[in-house]
């Protein structure tokens, strides 16, 4: 009997050396891993960074994949993206050529020194609840409830849809 894919959304962002095509070559690759498929992606959001507010801005997205990868390992293969794509850890909210957080992975709770699912701060970000709303509008975050109020509550956070379409 063969093991039943997890769902998992991951956010994309990028704000260096084309940021837009850094996002669209990340979808292909998150098609690349093994036992995964990409089954939605949403559109691409322009945004302004957050926190280090002295960089460009950023170009963010959210894909809904099946993967019979473990957490963990869904994980690791995220971080060797970002490294074949450049990505440099210097300093919390740095700039960065791709980022790739895992946001939901079924409906599990769960939390240690790598890894805390949900994401920590996802339901605080217009730029990640805009796209997961466009792809899952009935989306509910274990802890928080249904995404709609979620964003409403960050509309002070300006977002623009780009007019490249997935």
């Amino acid at each position: 009997m063969s093991k039943k894919p997890s769902q998992a959304y991951i956010a994309l962002g990028s704000n260096l050396e084309n940021p837009a095509f850094q996002v669209q070559q990340a979808f292909d690759e998150l098609k690349q891993l093994p036992g995964t498929q990409l089954i939605r992606r949403s559109s691409l959001y322009r945004s302004a960074p957050v926190g280090k507010l002295d960089q460009p801005d950023f170009i963010n997205a959210v894909a809904l994949i099946e993967t019979l990868l473990a957490p963990h390992d869904l994980l690791k293969a995220l971080l060797a993206i970002e490294q074949r794509h450049g990505r440099v850890r210097e300093a919390l909210n740095a700039p960065r050529t791709l980022d790739l957080d895992i946001l939901l992975y079924d409906a599990l709770h769960f939390q240690d020194a790598d890894l805390i699912l949900p994401h920590p701060r996802m339901t605080q970000r217009a730029f990640v609840l805009m796209p997961l709303m466009e792809i899952a509008p009935e989306c509910n975050i274990p802890g928080h409830g249904n995404i709609a109020p979620l964003l409403a509550a960050c509309h002070e956070q300006k977002l623009e849809r780009m007019k490249e379409s997935p």
